[in-house]
C-alpha cells in the first residue's frame, strides 16, 4: 500500500511529463540478492524462502501500481506501465535435449520468474513450481487475473546486473551463460506472445583504469545494438526502444570503484568530481545521428577488373618432395616365376645400361601440376628447402636429387603456362629451417650466416634460374620474435644476395627479385582517439617499417622505432639496442628490391588505455583489442576485408608506386564445414577490396596469391582437401577459379579489356633463341638437301623411261 501510495504521488507530480513508467527495476536483484542470499540489515534473517516470498509481493505491487495508472491516469496522460526485468542468456553445454531443458529452466528462474505471471497467465513457471513446491508461494484466481496482463510493454535490462557476474551459479544449471542479446529477445518474443520490447538498461564495462577511451566499452555496445537491429530485421522481434546504462561512472554493487560503465568519465579522486566525455559519448552520439549503422560507400561491393598480365596466384609453403626413383631407374634383371611363387626373381650380377634421370620419374609432380592446372591460377608461390639443399649450409653436401626435383617440377609448371615464384628461405618451427651447422651457432646472430645465406643462393641462381624468374629472398621474416641483431643480417643478407642477382644473373636470366614481408594492418581502436593514432602508427612501423623502410625507404631504420627505443631505454631498465648501418651498408641495402611483396591475413585493433593484461605489451606500450562485431575464424582471426586496402594505400603513401604483389592472403577453416561458407566471403571480399585499391586508389598491384594450395601442406588453410589419400576442390576453390577466369568482377557496364596473348616461355626456348643463326643454317642445308634429292630422283627417273 506505501508502495502504491508513492506511485500515486509521482503520477501526479510527473505524469504529464512522463510517458514510460518502470514500475520496479531488477526485481530479481532485490528478491534474490536482498533477501533469498541473506544481504539484510544486521539483526534480520533471510533465505530463499523470504525471497521468493518478497517477490510474491514485489508482484502484487508492481500489478496494483498498474491498475491505479490504468484506471485513474491513463486517460488524461496517455502513458505507459511496466516492470523492468532483468536477464541473462544461456547454452547449453552440449546440444542435448537435458542440457537445453535445463536452460529453459535457468530462463524460468531468473526471467519468467517474474515475466510469466505477467506477460502470460498470472502464475510462476512450472519449471519452478515442480522444482520449488514447498518454497514457492500460492496465487489465489483473483490475485493470478490481477497480475496477468499488467505491462503495457515489456522492459529488459541486459549486461547491467545479471550478465555482470550478479547471476547466482545455481541459476546457471550447470549451463554456459553467453552475452547473446539477440537470442535471448528472440526467446522473449516466442515464449511471451511477440510483445513491444523496450530495452531500457543495456551496457557492459571496462577497468576502473580506462579514463576516456573506453574501446573495448564501444565494441561491447556496437555488438549489442548491432544484435537488437538484427533482431528486429531477421527475426521479427517487435524492439521499439534501447537504452544505454549508464550515463555517468559510478559505485558499482560488490565491485565498487574498480570498474566503470559510464559514458561520462568521473574522476572519483578530485574534489568537484569532475566529468569528462569518453570516446564511447561520440561513438554513441554519432549511431543517434544515423539511426543504426546505414552502409558505408567505401564498404560496398564495386565491379571491375584488373590489368592484362595480372598474376593470380596460389600459395604453398613447401611443395611436396617425393624423390622414390621411378621402377625405370632399375638396372636391375628379373624373371617372373610364373609355375611356383608368381614374382619377380632379381638375377644376380645381371644389370642393364643405366639411364639418365628424367622428370617423368616423379609421379608426384604430375598431380600436383594438374591441380594447379584445374584451379587455373597463373602463378604458382612455394619455398625451397635451405637445410635440405645444403644439409651443412655450404657446398660441401649437395642434394642433387633434391635440386634435380625443383628443376622438374619448375619446367612443368612453365610447360602449362604457370609462372613459379620461389622462395630461398621461409622460417619454420624447426631450426627456422636454417642448416643445422647455422641454427646451432647462432642462426641470423650470427654474422657469418650472411655469406652462407649469399653461397646458397647463388647456387640456387646457377642451377634454377633458367626455370625461375621471379625471386623471394626471405618469405615472411618472423618480426615477433626476431632480435635487432638478427634483423639486421638478415637485411644484410637480403640486399647482398639482391646485388647478386642484379650483377651476375638479370641479364641472362631475365628474372626479378625481391623480399616478403608480412602486413597485417593496424587499426586505432577509438576512431576518436589521438593517442591509438599514434600507437597504430607506432605498431605499423615496428611491424613492417622495420624491415620494410631500409629497402623502400631511405636505407635505415624507422626514425620512430629509433626514438621510442631511446626513450624506453632511458626511461626503464631495457637494453634494446637498435644496431646501425654504416654509409656503405645503407647504399647497399637501399632499393635492393624489384617489387614490393607482401603477405597479409587479417587486421588488429590497438590502443593506448591498459585494459587487460593478458594483450597488453608492455614493451611497446599497446593494448590489443578485438571489435566483437566482426566475423571470426575457427582460430579466431577477425575477418576484416578493408584492412588489405588500407594497407596497400600506405604502402603506397609510404614508399611511392612501387609494383606490389599480395604473395599471401587466407583464412583457415572448420574442416567438418562442407560448404566452405566462410573462405569463399573471404576470397570475394578481400579481391574486392583489393580491386578498389587498384582502381580507386591507383596503387601498382599486380598480383594476387591465396593461401593455401591444399589441406595435406596447411591444414585448415586448403582450397582442396585433403581426405583418405584424396584432393578434393573446395567450393572456395571454384570460386576463386570463377574470378580469376573473369579477371575480377566485371559488370553490365565493365569495358572489355582485350589482352594479347601470353606467350609461354620455357627454359628450352632460351637454348633455341640464343641460336639462331645457326638454326637457320642447319634449316637452309636440310630444305637444299631435300630439294636436290627430289631432283635427282625426278631426273632418274626421267632417262630410265627414256631408255626403255
Amino acid at each position: 500500500q506505501l508502495f502504491s501510495d508513492y506511485a500515486e504521488l509521482c503520477f501526479r507530480h510527473f505524469g504529464g511529463q512522463v510517458r514510460y513508467w518502470v514500475t520496479m527495476d531488477n526485481p530479481y536483484v532485490v528478491a534474490w540478492h536482498g533477501y533469498g542470499t541473506g544481504r539484510l540489515p544486521p539483526g534480520v534473517q533471510g533465505g530463499p524462502k523470504l525471497g521468493y516470498r518478497a517477490a510474491h509481493h514485489l508482484l502484487q505491487a508492481h500489478a496494483k501500481v498498474w491498475h491505479l495508472y490504468n484506471d485513474h491516469f491513463r486517460p488524461t496522460q496517455r502513458g505507459k506501465v511496466s516492470i523492468a526485468l532483468s536477464s541473462h542468456w544461456i547454452k547449453p553445454q552440449r546440444m542435448t535435449e537435458k542440457n537445453i531443458k535445463e536452460c529453459q529452466k535457468s530462463l524460468d528462474f531468473v526471467l519468467g520468474w517474474f515475466a510469466k505471471p505477467i506477460f502470460i497467465d498470472g502464475d510462476y513457471p512450472e519449471s519452478m513450481r515442480s522444482n520449488l513446491s514447498s518454497l514457492l508461494p500460492e496465487f489465489t484466481e483473483a490475485e493470478k487475473n490481477y497480475i496477468k496482463g499488467t505491462a503495457d510493454f515489456f522492459a529488459l535490462s541486459f549486461g547491467a546486473t545479471l550478465s555482470f557476474q550478479l547471476l547466482d551459479s545455481h541459476m546457471k544449471f550447470q549451463q554456459l551463460e553467453s552475452i547473446s542479446l539477440r537470442q535471448l529477445l528472440y526467446w522473449i518474443s516466442r515464449e511471451y506472445n511477440n510483445p513491444q520490447i523496450f530495452i531500457v538498461e543495456n551496457s557492459w564495462f571496462v577497468a576502473g583504469s580506462t579514463k576516456r577511451d573506453d574501446a573495448k566499452y564501444i565494441y561491447y555496445l556496437k555488438k549489442f545494438i548491432m544484435e537488437t537491429l538484427k533482431a528486429i530485421r531477421y527475426d521479427g522481434v517487435n524492439v521499439f526502444g534501447y537504452t544505454v546504462w549508464s550515463l555517468l561512472d559510478g559505485f558499482e554493487w560488490h565491485r565498487g570503484y574498480s570498474i566503470r560503465r559510464g559514458l561520462f568519465y568521473v574522476d572519483f579522486q578530485s574534489h568537484d568530481k569532475k566529468l569528462m566525455p569518453k570516446s564511447s559519448v561520440l561513438f554513441y552520439q554519432k549511431l543517434i545521428e544515423k539511426n543504426g549503422f546505414p552502409p558505408l560507400p567505401e564498404n560496398q561491393p564495386i565491379e571491375g577488373i584488373f590489368p592484362c598480365g595480372f598474376a593470380w596466384g596460389i600459395v604453398d609453403n613447401y611443395i611436396l618432395v617425393d624423390t622414390t626413383p621411378a621402377q625405370f631407374l632399375d638396372s636391375s634383371v628379373y624373371v617372373w616365376d610364373v609355375h611356383q611363387t608368381k614374382k619377380l626373381i632379381k638375377l644376380d650380377g645381371v644389370f642393364t645400361s643405366k639411364r639418365k634421370r628424367h622428370c617423368v620419374d616423379f609421379a608426384a609432380i604430375r598431380l600436383q601440376i594438374s591441380l594447379l592446372q584445374e584451379m587455373h591460377v597463373t602463378h604458382f608461390h612455394f619455398s625451397l628447402k635451405w637445410s635440405l639443399i645444403l644439409p651443412l649450409g655450404n657446398l660441401s653436401l649437395i642434394n642433387h636429387t633434391l635440386v634435380h626435383y625443383y628443376q622438374c617440377f619448375a619446367s612443368e609448371l612453365l610447360r602449362v603456362n604457370i609462372t613459379p615464384v620461389v622462395a630461398l628461405w621461409q622460417p619454420m618451427a624447426e631450426n627456422q629451417e636454417l642448416p643445422v651447422s647455422l641454427a646451432k651457432y647462432g642462426a641470423w646472430e650470427n654474422p657469418e650466416t650472411i655469406q652462407a645465406f649469399v653461397e646458397y643462393a647463388r647456387f640456387c641462381f646457377a642451377s634454377l634460374g633458367d626455370y625461375i624468374k621471379f625471386w623471394i629472398t626471405m618469405n615472411e621474416p618472423p618480426v615477433k620474435n626476431l632480435t635487432y641483431s638478427a634483423g639486421h643480417n638478415l637485411l644484410k643478407a637480403h640486399a647482398k644476395t639482391w646485388h647478386l642477382y642484379d650483377k651476375e644473373f638479370r641479364r641472362t636470366q631475365k628474372g626479378k627479385i625481391s623480399i616478403a614481408l608480412q602486413a597485417d594492418w593496424v587499426e586505432p581502436a577509438c576512431p576518436f582517439s589521438r593517442n591509438d593514432q599514434e600507437v597504430a602508427d607506432r605498431i605499423l612501423e615496428f611491424d613492417i617499417g622495420w624491415l620494410a623502410e631500409p629497402i623502400f625507404g631511405n636505407g635505415d631504420y624507422p626514425q620512430v622505432m629509433r626514438a621510442w627505443l631511446h626513450r624506453r631505454n632511458s626511461v626503464d631498465l631495457y637494453n634494446f639496442h637498435l644496431p646501425y648501418f654504416s654509409e656503405d651498408e645503407k647504399k647497399l641495402i637501399q632499393g635492393s628490391f624489384d617489387f614490393f611483396a607482401l603477405s597479409h591475413y587479417t587486421t588488429t585493433l590497438v590502443g593506448w588505455e591498459k585494459e587487460d593484461a593478458l594483450k597488453y605489451d608492455h614493451y611497446l606500450e599497446v593494448q590489443m583489442l578485438n571489435d566483437i562485431t566482426w566475423l571470426h575464424s575457427p582460430n579466431r582471426a577477425p575477418v576484416v576485408p578493408w584492412g588489405l586496402r588500407k594497407l596497400l594505400k600506405w604502402v603506397k603513401t609510404k614508399y611511392g608506386n612501387v609494383p606490389i604483389f599480395v604473395m599471401a592472403n587466407g583464412i583457415d577453416d572448420d574442416q567438418n564445414m562442407v560448404h566452405d561458407k566462410l573462405r569463399v566471403y573471404y576470397i570475394q571480399n578481400y579481391i574486392n577490396e583489393a580491386l578498389k585499391a587498384h582502381t580507386l586508389d591507383n596503387v601498382n598491384l599486380q598480383g594476387y596469391f591465396v593461401y593455401s594450395f591444399n589441406d595435406k601442406t596447411a591444414p585448415q588453410y586448403g582450397l582442396y582437401s585433403y581426405v583418405a589419400n584424396q584432393y578434393e576442390p573446395k567450393p572456395s576453390m571454384k570460386h576463386y577459379r570463377e574470378i580469376i577466369d573473369s579477371n575480377g568482377f566485371p559488370g553490365p557496364e565493365t569495358p572489355e579489356l582485350l589482352c594479347p596473348e601470353d606467350v609461354s616461355s620455357c627454359p628450352e626456348c632460351h637454348f633455341f633463341q640464343a641460336r639462331k643463326s645457326l638454326l637457320a643454317f642447319i634449316s637452309f642445308v636440310f630444305v637444299a638437301f631435300i630439294v636436290t634429292l627430289f631432283f635427282i630422283t625426278y631426273y632418274s627417273k626421267k632417262v630410265e623411261r627414256r631408255y626403255k
